[in-house]
């Protein structure tokens, strides 16, 4: 943790975090406004919206609804479908990887066979056709990623485990009589935790940004459930004339990516030692 906190970049990325997850957290006491209330106050006479002020911070929408609220709810949105969808993919990629990876033979070709025919198909096009067919919702959009997502994990936790499998103390397990799974969950996922821990903070900037696309192309979590794709996407036609309905919920996307990949890099660094020292 002490190398972590010494780099500056990280620090800053695990602050971005910390605030989001408060802000997302206690969204209900925090929001002025309910997220899906329409002001009467928060459209001009002529019917557009507001700009940021006193009385709207981050100004209102094309349907007089409060931004500042619905960045709020936006957040748990975007959180919530990022580490449970990053999560499952961490889930299946290591299961599928560390028992392919342990087997090898048959078993083992099949399943990286299959997860080299995943990596095959783009992960937007793979993600977008999948929510077309099955629906677009809050955990479905969840359910899709993750199963767009798993293959590097998966392709990453093979190439560790068919190393490990090789060492003095896995073979001298198995002739103490250690069965397979004793094998694996006793003396290789240990060693995979390291590895696992970088791939799950990396990889929630991943799904958020996936998140924001799926909702942005109206395929994702559908209004008027708030996230930040979908903010961008009910006011696109209001760039020119109102961008910080645009500009805003971009920059709140990019910066929850770009701290997540901080903190991955910094907690890869201090989790490698060839890593240390270099920067």
């Amino acid at each position: 943790m002490r190398l972590i906190l010494r780099s500056p970049s990280a620090v800053f990325g695990i602050a971005i975090i910390v605030l989001t997850v408060v802000v997302a957290a206690f969204a209900p006491w925090l929001a002025p406004y309910d997220y899906a209330e329409q002001l009467f106050e928060g459209l001009t006479l002529q019917g557009a919206p507001l700009p940021p002020g006193e009385d709207f911070l981050l100004g209102t929408d094309t349907l007089g609804r409060d931004l500042l609220s619905r960045m709020m709810y936006g957040a748990r949105t975007s959180l919530i479908v990022g580490v449970v969808s990053n999560g499952a993919a961490v889930l299946i990629g290591a299961t599928l990887g560390a028992v392919a990876g342990y087997l090898r033979g048959l078993a083992g070709s099949a399943i990286m066979r299959f997860t080299d025919l995943m990596m095959a198909f783009p992960a937007l096009l793979l993600a977008i056709a999948l929510a077309a067919i099955i629906g677009p919702s809050f955990w479905i959009v969840a359910l899709v990623i993750a199963l767009v997502n798993w293959v590097q994990v998966a392709r990453v936790v093979y190439t560790e485990t068919t190393a490990l499998a090789e060492r003095e103390y896995v073979e001298a397990a198995r002739a103490l009589g250690a069965g397979h799974l004793r094998v694996l969950m006793v003396h290789i996922v240990p060693h995979l935790v390291p590895t696992l821990l970088v791939w799950a903070t990396l990889g929630i900037s991943t799904t958020v940004l996936l998140e924001a696309t799926l909702s942005f192309l109206g395929i994702g979590v559908r209004p008027p459930e708030p996230s930040w794709g979908n903010i961008i996407f009910e006011n696109q036609t209001y760039f020119t004339s109102a961008p910080w309905l645009v500009f805003i919920p971009g920059s709140a996307i990019l910066l929850l990516a770009l701290s997540f990949n901080l903190v991955g890099d910094a907690l890869r660094d201090a989790l490698d030692p060839t890593q240390r020292g270099r920067r």
